[in-house]
This record gives structure tokens, sequence and C-alpha cells, in this order.
């Protein structure tokens, strides 16, 4: 093995073997059962992010294990076709490049175009999940556009239309005006704004006053332009200063129509003036109420939200109403929303009907793509009505069938399924799975799976001109059916008889609603078991929390505190950092200040750490279900970690290569260390198995770690060596037979976690551990063995080291070189004790550097010594000869001088009021708290000098 552990020289090459061997595909052999995971399909416009490489960690971390458990494993993976952020990405290349637009090239050319690009650039991501070391079956790669699965989206959308739970409908969306498309409640962004409240006077029709003597009414707003369309006033039924005017009517300004005064239980009565003006067509909650009420809907907005010339008006049921006056003022038709609200509080003002403006800060739903304000807008778009798919979604949950880990995300999942909406799955898109559904001239719909099926379903000939739908699915509608059209559905596959319904969903609390609940809902609806059962999608939702920044941030470009998982692998200086950071930044003040945190944050760029370190860092920060502030200084310590590994490795075989190790047979004799690893060992595996299966990662992380570091790199080595220099040629051929077999199978506990360094160690272990195999991935995981764990042994062993430890920490406190040999005198030695002193005489030699242990009778007098306590026993170290008595005396003096001086400093900072009345409590305290420490400090050193004054005396 080379002498240094250099990841980047190993990892690409054994990732390239490992795919080209096939050694992730499933092996076929069911006897201890199947396992399967789908990948969160992610955008193929994507690139790997923080969040990628913690859930792929994890996913590949169970896939592993359950694959060395002998499982017939599918990872399965792909990506997803990302309907908004593919044609945004391919338009402006498209603009960049040729000077046109989309509409320039038209729907099949520029279909083409985005193919083009798939083809080319589409596979960022997957590529980057393979530097993850992720054991994906890639030959199964998938795509959500795909043949196979856009077969299974037609056959589903059919079968919902068939079954009358598809239906077109004109309703409310959240619009995104600069792409023209409806977009899901996950792609709009609510930012925090300082904005205004307007407060406006509608006046009363006909002689009613309210109870104040007033013939207006005061509504409030935040966005003046929707007022041209509002269909009534809202009150409380409750509110006593306006029950008399419920039923009557006040006259819209600048529209001039009459609109009813409603009573509703969403008014909150005492906030404002308890009026509310409602504009069912431009607010989801107005929408609503509109519909308690009957109200009719004026829509104002074109979809470009500009005033339009003349209202679209509509009934609760989405039909037109032909019968209201759908007028709307001359003057503002064609203006921008925000030029025509400025124009319309200017004109309220100029009536006289502006009571008054107050600053108000509120969240704008911005559309994460576009960048602009999105518009609820009434559309005509094609729905999903869930309410028949829910409910076995619910029982699925409420019954254990599927599980949430941690189990409170239940209840986020009950609230939003027991309170559904229907599901908007159309998008004004070109990008996507174009709706199955065609129209004739008459603009009577027909749905099928291809137009010849709806002419021969319906009897229409080739004179019937037929036009199919322009809109496409929601890229949600698609992903919804991941966990079978993967495996091949419609068709009855071998595939999706063997791995489904899959074991485990690892996901983020974010898309519970948007992708975990339709998958439940679409495969519960679609999949049966023998029995005609419903099945669902996976058994158990594991939930990630949010990678975030050392300040608990969440990483953002525009916060430039992102952090890339490939920099960290790979390395990366700080120039380049820097650029990567604010190279495409619009705002010099923003990209000066990231530059300037990002130079202080990382003077010297990013130090490559490999793959396995990231792995191990990210494993290790899984605590169920929270989010992680990610700490660099973690990733630098299991970078450590790593070359720990190595090192005692390269220990192990240039202590046993070419070496009798007992593979061959021959007399061989454990010693109490060998003993006592194995049955630490054993206690290591069934923990790791324990925290596995429970979803705890960091525990599993944490336990590798504990018995690598401290255990057998710490301990077990360092009490190999008498044994290797000193002992018998049979206990020297069952140390080197511990050593390769314990090694080697933690290279199997380990490799769940990381790959890459247990794979390159082990192909040089196997041999002399007597193991056969091409690959580490597809050797047995270690089995606890209860016969293998030899409590007197490990009793004994943990004595010993007790010893040790205590003399280590004599010499610590003493300042005595570890090289020098000290004499024990030992008090209250019991016959265990005795017996455990004389067995490991090799052990205190050489590890505590004991020349002696000398037992003293009972009452036997001792000299000056140091003492520490072994249970009952207490072992005393002589001082007399250890140390120079004058200069250790001189420096704690120098000790206690430069403490009294930080002791003064920080009582006169307490005794100063000034500091006092404007510090922070917690910033006192802490003050106090130090003080009391180094007083401490100097207790202790004042008895050392004590003992010290004896040992000159």
């Amino acid at each position: 093995m080379e002498k240094t552990y250099n990841p980047q020289s190993i990892e690409q090459a054994l990732y390239r073997v490992w795919e080209e061997k096939g050694y992730f595909k499933p092996h076929g052999d069911a006897s201890q059962g199947n396992y399967c995971i789908m990948i969160p399909p992610p955008n193929v416009t994507g690139s790997l992010h923080m969040g990628h490489a913690f859930q792929d960690t994890i996913m590949d971390t169970l896939i592993r294990y359950q694959r060395m458990k002998g499982k017939n494993t599918l990872w399965q993976v792909g990506t997803d076709h990302a309907g908004i952020a593919t044609q945004m990405l391919v338009e402006r290349k498209l603009e960049a490049e040729q000077g046109k637009s989309r509409h320039d090239l038209g729907r099949d050319a520029f279909m083409e175009k985005v193919w083009e690009w798939k083809a080319q650039s589409g596979g960022t991501i997957t590529s980057q999940l393979r530097r993850m070391g992720a054991s994906v079956d890639w030959d199964r790669e998938r795509f959500t556009m795909d043949e196979g699965l856009s077969n299974a989206v037609q056959e589903v959308f059919v079968r919902l239309y068939d079954d009358k739970l598809i239906y077109r409908g004109k309703r409310l969306v959240n619009w995104d005006p600069k792409l023209h498309t409806a977009i899901s409640d996950l792609e709009v962004e609510n930012k925090e704004k300082a904005g205004h409240m307007w407060h406006f006077r509608y006046p009363l029709a006909g002689t009613e006053l309210t109870a104040d003597g007033k013939d207006y009414l005061v509504v409030a707003t935040t966005r003046p332009e929707t007022m041209l369309g509002d269909s009534a006033v809202a009150v409380h039924p409750e509110d006593e200063r306006y029950a008399s005017l419920i039923g009557k009517e006040i006259i819209l300004p600048i529209v001039n129509r009459r609109i009813p005064i409603i009573a509703d239980e969403y008014v909150d009565k005492d906030f404002g003036t308890g009026c509310v003006k409602i504009t069912p067509a431009h607010d989801f909650n107005d929408y609503e109420v509109g519909k308690r009420h009957s109200l009719p809907m004026f829509n104002i907005l074109t979809q470009d939200a500009t005033i339009r010339a003349l209202a679209e008006v509509l009934n609760t049921d989405g039909s037109h109403n032909s019968e209201l006056d759908a007028s709307l003022p001359e003057r503002y038709a064609g203006l921008d929303r925000f030029k025509a609200r400025d124009a319309i509080v200017a004109e309220f003002e100029t009536l006289g009907l502006l009571e008054k403006i107050e600053p108000h800060a509120l969240k704008v739903p911005y559309g994460d793509r576009s960048g602009v304000v999105i518009e609820p807008l009434l559309t005509d778009q094609w729905y999903v009505a869930v309410q028949k798919l829910a409910q076995p979604a619910i029982e699925a949950v409420e019954n254990g069938d599927i599980k949430f880990v941690p189990q409170q995300y239940e209840n986020m999942y009950f609230s939003w399924m027991r309170d559904i909406q229907d599901w908007c799955i159309s998008r004004q898109l070109w990008w996507g799975h174009r709706i199955p559904a065609w129209y004739d001239e008459a603009g009577k719909v027909y749905v099928g799976r291809s137009e010849d099926e709806v002419r021969q379903n319906h009897n229409l000939g080739s004179d019937v001109k037929l036009r199919q739908d322009d809109d496409v699915l929601d890229t949600w509608f698609s992903s919804a059916l991941w966990t079978f059209s993967t495996l091949g559905w419609p068709e009855q596959t071998p595939e999706l008889k063997t791995f489904h319904p899959t074991d485990v969903l690892v996901t983020g609390f974010d898309i519970i609603f948007f992708w975990v609940a339709r998958m439940i809902m679409m495969t519960m609806y679609f999949i049966k078991d023998e029995d005609g059962k419903p099945q669902v999608p996976f058994k158990t939702v594991y939930v990630t929390g949010l990678i975030r920044d050392e300040a608990g941030n969440k990483m953002s470009k525009s916060k430039g505190n992102v952090l890339d998982p490939l920099d960290m692998i790979d390395g990366i200086d700080l120039e380049s950092l820097v650029q990567k950071r604010t190279g495409n930044m619009m705002q010099p003040q923003l990209a000066a200040k990231i530059e300037k945190s990002t130079r202080k944050e990382f003077e010297n760029g990013i130090e490559p750490h490999g793959t396995d370190a990231l792995r191990f860092t990210l494993a290790a920060m899984a605590s169920t279900g929270r989010d992680i502030n990610w700490d660099m200084k973690r990733l630098d310590g299991y970078r450590s970690f790593c070359n720990k590994l190595w090192n005692a490795s390269r220990y192990v075989l240039m202590n046993t290569e070419e070496q009798d190790c007992g593979q061959g047979g021959g007399d061989m004799k454990l010693s109490l260390a060998d003993r006592w690893v194995i049955g630490k060992f054993q206690e290591t595996v069934k923990a790791f198995d324990e925290h596995i299966n429970a979803y705890r990662f960091d525990l599993a992380a944490n336990t590798l770690y504990e018995f690598t570091w401290n255990q057998f790199c710490d301990w077990y080595l360092e009490l190999t060596k008498p044994v290797l220099q000193n002992g018998s040629e049979a206990e020297q051929r069952g140390t080197r037979h511990t050593l390769v077999t314990v090694l080697e199978q933690l290279l199997r506990l380990m490799h769940p976690m990381m790959p890459y360094i247990t794979e390159t160690i082990w192909d040089r272990v196997k041999p002399l551990a007597g193991v056969e195999g091409d690959t580490l991935m597809l050797m047995s995981f270690p089995e606890f063995d209860a016969a293998k764990v030899d409590a007197k042994a490990m009793a004994d062993l943990e004595w010993v080291k007790q010893v040790i430890v205590a003399v280590r920490n004599i010499r610590a406190e003493l300042n005595i070189a570890p090289s020098k040999p000290l004499s024990a005198l030992l008090r209250g030695v019991s016959d265990e004790d005795k017996a455990r002193i004389e067995a490991n005489q090799a052990f205190f030699g050489t590890l505590a550097k004991l020349e002696s242990m000398t037992i003293l009778a009972e009452g036997e007098a001792a000299p000056m010594a140091t003492t520490q306590l072994i249970g009952e026993m207490e072992l005393l170290i002589p001082m007399a000869g250890l140390i120079d008595v004058a200069a250790e005396m001189a420096r704690i003096d120098k000790q206690l001088e430069k403490l009294t001086g930080e002791v003064a400093r920080i009582e006169g900072k307490l005794s100063n009021q000034g500091f006092v009345a404007k510090a922070p409590a917690e910033v006192i305290e802490k003050e106090r708290a130090k003080a009391a420490d180094i007083k401490r400090d100097m207790d202790k050193l004042t008895e050392q000098k004590a003992e010290l004054a004896k040992l000159e005396a």
C-alpha cells in the first residue's frame, strides 16, 4: 500500500471497475429477500448540491448494507424532465445563440432542440452522482419523458379520465405572467417585503348609514388594482357595527358597480375596520368566500397581468355569466398591474375616497424560475379530483403499511391529506407530457391514448378536424408514478413483481405534499396485489432535514454560502471559489460582500478530502429529521479518520504480509488483547445493525468511529506490539490472525458508508484473511455472534487499560516523559487484581513503561507519591527523583502569575458599572464562569506546589 492515503488516485478508477463489472445490478437471488430504493429523480437541468449528496449518502449506505446482507437489491436511478426549468434553459440558449424565441421555431422544432440539449448536456447530475459512489443500476436509468414512462403517464391520464377523476375547469391558480403558465405552490417563493396597506372608502348605496353615522365603509387592501374585480364587501356575522347593513349594497368606486355586503366568518372583526373587499377571481381566500356565497367572479387581468378592456365574468362553477356588466374603465385597459395600482390610488385620492395609507410588511409570492410576482388567476386547467384517491392513502399511514421516520411527519401528511384540494395538473408549456385530449371545432373534448384511438372510439371520420390540447402535464404528475412506471408498468413485468412495493423513500419534508402523498395516492389506485389489495409505493418514508451553513442559514446562491460537494471531494483554490460564488451576480455590492466573507472563511480555499470523508461526515451528522449546520472542521476530522484507518491498515499489513497468519492451521494462542478486540468488534456489529435499522445513521457512524479509532487503532494495535515482539510462535500467529480477520471484518462493516477506502484496503487484506471474492460490496455483512464475546477477557483488558491510562495521566500531570521508566506501588489489591497484574506484565511494561509493580502490605507506609484509583485499588507513583522540584516550582509560579493577572482583568471588568449595565446577561455570566474556572486552576496549582514542597523538605 502507498504510504499516504490519496483518494484522488483511487476513487474514479475504482468506480469505473464497479460499474463495468455490473456489481450494482440485482443479482437475482431472492432467498434473503428483495430490497429496492427509488432515487428521487433530480432535475435533468440540475447539478449536485449538498442536499443531493446527503440523501444519496443515506440511500447508498442502505443499499450497500442490504446488498451485503444477501438481499436482491435494486437502487433505481433516473432524472426528471423538469418542465419549466428545462424549457427556460433551452429558450435562453436559443436566444443567445440564434436570437430566436421558441415561437419563431414552432413547437415541433423547439422540442427537437430540447431533446438535443438533453442528449448533449442533460447528464451532468448523473455523472456527479457517480462521484458520490452511488451504486445505482445504471443500465436501468430512466427519464420521466422516455418512451416507457410516457406510456405510463398516458395510461394513467386516460384511466383517471374514464373513471371521472380527471376533469377540465376554470379555477384559480398560481399564474406566472412572464412564463404564461400555472405553477405549483412549491414553485412559489414567498418573500418578506415592505409594502403598504391602502384604506379606501366604498360609498353605501341608498340611505343606510353605518353605526357611527358614515355613508361609506372603509376597506383595506395591499393590492389596490384588484378592486376593479370586487364582487362584495364582507363583514363578520357577529359584528354589531354592520349588522343592519348585511344584505345591502355599496357602489364600487371607479367601476360604479353595485355589489352586496355579505356576512362571513372569514372576516376578523377586530382587524382594521372589520370590512374586507372580496375579489374571488384574484385571491385564494376570496375565491373560497365567493364559492360559499355564489358570488360572480370578475377576472380583470390578462395572462400578461395587464388590465383587460372588458372583465371576464364567471359564475361560481366557472361558466360564463353574460347577464352582469363586464365593463371596466377604458383608461386602465392595457396598463400593467403595478402601473394600474398607482393610477387607481391616485384616482381614489382625487375622488376623496382615499382614507389613509399605512406601511405594511407582507409576503409577496414570486415565481422561483421567472422571478416575477405571481398572480392568482382564473384559467382553464385540468384537475385530478383527489378525494377518492386520498382516503386509502390516509389509511395506509394510519394502519402502519407506510411509516414515516421521524414519526412526527405523519401529522404533516395527515393535516394536508385530510383537507386536500383537487390537483391542478396542466401547465402552459411545450416541454413535457402533452395532455392526451383532442377538441373538435365545436370545442367538444375527447380523451384517448392517441388521435387514432379517439377517432376509433368515437366513430370520428377524417372529415372531423381534431386539435390536440396544447398544455402539458405538471412534472409532479409523471413523478407521482415513479415507483411503478420505472419498473415497466402498465406491463406486468418481472421487475414490478419483484421490487414493488419498494422499501424506503429518502426525501425532504418540503415535498411530502407535492410528491410523497401523490405517489401514495396514484400507486394505491393503480397497483394491486394478487388479492386485489392496493399496494403502497414504499414501506418507509425517511425524511431528512436541510443542510444549512455553519451559522444555520439556508444555503442559497444569493447569500453566497453554497457549498459544492465536489469542491469538498476534489478541493478548490480560493480564487476559483470566489469566482464560483460571485461570478454571475448582477449586484456589485452583494458580490463584494460575498467575496469578503468567502475570503475570510476559506483563506486557503478548500483542500481535497475525498468522497469517503464527505460521506462519513454527512452520515455522522444525520440525526433524524433535523436540519444540519455544516461544519468544515468535522469534515477535516473525518479526513483524518480516513488517514487513521489507512495507516492502521499499513501497520497490519507490515506485520502480517509474508507471515504465518494461521490460515493454514498450526498451533495458535490468542492473547487477552486478541480476545478483547474480537468481543469489542462483535458489540460494534450489534450496535451498528441496530442503528442502521432504526435509521440512526449518526449513531451508526459514531459506533464505527469509536471502535476504529479508539479501540482498534489506539488500543489494540498498541497491545499487539508486545506479542509480536516477544510472544511465542503460537501467540504471534494468534495475534496476526486476529489482526487480519478483525480488519477484514471491520472493512466489511464500514463499507456501506465508506466504499472506496474499504474496497482498496480489503483487496490487500483478503488473501491474508483467507477470503476469496472479487469485490467487497458483494461479500457478506458481519453478523453478531454472541459466542465470540469473551466477557471475562473483555473485563480483564478494560482493567488493564485503566491502569495504563492512570499511569499516563500521572505522567501528563507531572510532565514526565513517556519514555521514562516508572515504578508503581499498589495498595488494596484484590486476588483478581493480583492475577491480572501477573498475567499482563508485558502490557504494563510496554504501554505504561512500568519497570516494576510492588504490592504494599496492609498498613505499610508509602513514600510521597501521586495516586490514581482503579476500582478499589490505589496506584501510587513515588515522586522522588522523577522531577526537578525547583524547575517545576518555578514553572507553577509563572503559571500562577499569569492566571492572577487574568483574574484581575476579569474582576476589574465585572466591577465596572458601565460594563455591567450595558453588557447582555449571558456575557456577564460567561465572564464570571471564566473567572471561576481560572480560580479553580489556581487552586490546583497551589496544591501541586504544596506537594512539591514536601518533596523538597
